[in-house]
């Protein structure tokens, strides 16, 4: 039996593999935000299929993490760099009329986004809805009568607004809910834990001597300056190619998320093959920092250990309760990539030390934590007496798979599940704490 179950999960893997393993660019081609790796859009329009609960098993508990919506960049960084070597092209009278265009483009931009960097836009709060909706749709014995609903974020306000933009929508679905919501930094310690040690060993010599060969072919694009600049040449001193090629496709992407979406800004200047080789470089970048990459070692999703266990430790105390309700936690990317990267789920705890075979291997970050990305665990049981607790994992809506033995996939055994991570977290915080041992031991000779 217990063959059997290996058996069916493998089959489940592989499917799963096939199916991420699509093309980016032909992802990119249908939609260019997918090249912007974490400022890739989240669909507003979604029907994914559900697969039938074990007969008798009844949804009784949901436990959530979820990233903020939609949002404006963090700092004018990103918009000052591609700004100033437009500006002095300009100065020097080097622009064409498409180069005079972009200028004017990128200070509308600029102004907009003007003293509302981070913040949620629009579209976040519509998506934060959305999800919510679909939420009881799936679920509506989750949220009937006096359900309760416990939610917590943490303290940026874009997601404690991505939070009130969800209650308020459940809220609107059953006025009688029991909510409850907390920001604090009481709770920031596994909400979101930035693991100091793992980001200093995340870019190791390895790893930044593999990532500057991977991306040295990808970051040039001579046809921009020839569209942009009257002499491309002799813009050459204050133009730097790559930056302004990274940060100009950035910038448009961008504001695929704001309100001046609808004008097409900046990206009709790039080919689908343009965005396609930003998407690489930053897919390896973001693989190389926050998953099971080789060449630093393979530990940095154990970041969002803290995470996970407080995951599991509530679950554990909801399953005893006889109407649990609702958990819903709301944080980040750097959050929820590692997260997804520590479980294994859909593949993506992929080990590797070759950044050309991210994509082939079905490794695609944009498709992990996309604007208001998400991952939810559904519990089942017939009734609070029912001890064999089974659960599914939805990565942003859709049904996901787990690298553990199953003989009902998509759902899972919760006591498997526990046994499997709690022992995975254990190992790694024994070989750190060794580690440190060891390193006090040296230090005292």
């Amino acid at each position: 039996m217990r063959f059997k179950m290996l058996y069916i999960t493998a089959i489940m893997l592989v499917w799963t593999t096939f199916v991420q393993a699509q093309q980016a660019l032909d992802i990119i081609r249908k939609d260019p935000s997918f090249a912007v790796t974490n400022y890739a859009l989240y669909p507003d329009s979604i029907d994914y299929p559900m697969t039938a609960a074990p007969a008798g098993k009844r949804p009784f508990y949901l436990s959530h993490y979820g990233r903020h919506g939609s949002r404006y960049i963090n700092k004018r960084m990103g918009y000052d760099i591609p700004y100033f070597m437009m500006c002095r092209a300009d100065s020097l009278g080097q622009l064409t009329p498409t180069g005079h265009e972009v200028l004017r483009q990128i200070r509308e931009i600029i102004a907009d986004s003007e003293l509302r960097w981070g913040d949620l836009t629009g579209y976040g709060h519509l998506i934060s809805r959305q999800i919510a909706a679909r939420m009881v749709k799936r679920f509506p014995e989750l949220f009937e009568g006096d359900a309760s609903v416990y939610a917590r974020s943490t303290i940026s306000n874009r997601c404690v607004l991505s939070m009130a933009s969800t209650m308020l929508e459940l809220m609107k679905y059953n006025p009688n809910l029991k909510t409850w919501i907390d920001a604090s930094m009481y709770t920031m310690w596994y909400m979101n834990h930035q693991d100091s040690l793992l980001s200093w060993k995340g870019m190791t010599p390895a790893a930044k001597a593999a990532h500057e060969a991977y991306e040295a072919k990808l970051k040039g694009n001579p046809y921009l300056m020839k569209l942009l600049f009257q002499n491309p040449d002799s813009v050459q001193k204050v133009i730097d190619e790559r930056q302004l090629n990274y940060f100009l496709i950035k910038m448009g992407l961008f504001q695929l998320h704001t309100h001046l979406y609808k004008s097409g800004y900046l990206t009709d200047i790039f080919t689908a093959e343009d965005l396609y080789r930003l998407w690489q470089d930053d897919n390896a970048w973001w693989y190389i920092q926050y998953g099971a990459c080789k060449l630093n070692g393979g530990h940095q999703p154990y970041s969002q250990r803290y995470l996970l266990r407080q995951i599991i430790n509530d679950a554990d105390s909801c399953i005893r309760l006889e109407k649990p309700g609702v958990q819903m936690r709301f944080g980040h990317d750097t959050v929820i990539l590692p997260l997804v990267c520590l479980m294994g789920v859909n593949g993506y705890d992929l080990e590797t030390d070759n950044l050309e075979e991210l994509e082939a291997k079905g490794w695609m970050s944009s498709a992990i934590f996309p604007m208001s990305s998400n991952i939810q665990f559904v519990f089942y049981r017939k009734d609070p007496e029912d001890q064999d607790v089974l659960f599914k994992v939805l990565l942003n809506e859709q049904e996901a798979w787990l690298p553990i033995a199953t003989d009902c996939a998509p759902y899972y055994h919760w006591r498997d599940f526990r046994e499997h991570y709690l022992k995975k977290i254990n190992d790694y915080e024994q070989l750190r704490a060794e580690e440190k041992a060891k390193q006090n031991q040296e230090a005292q000779k």
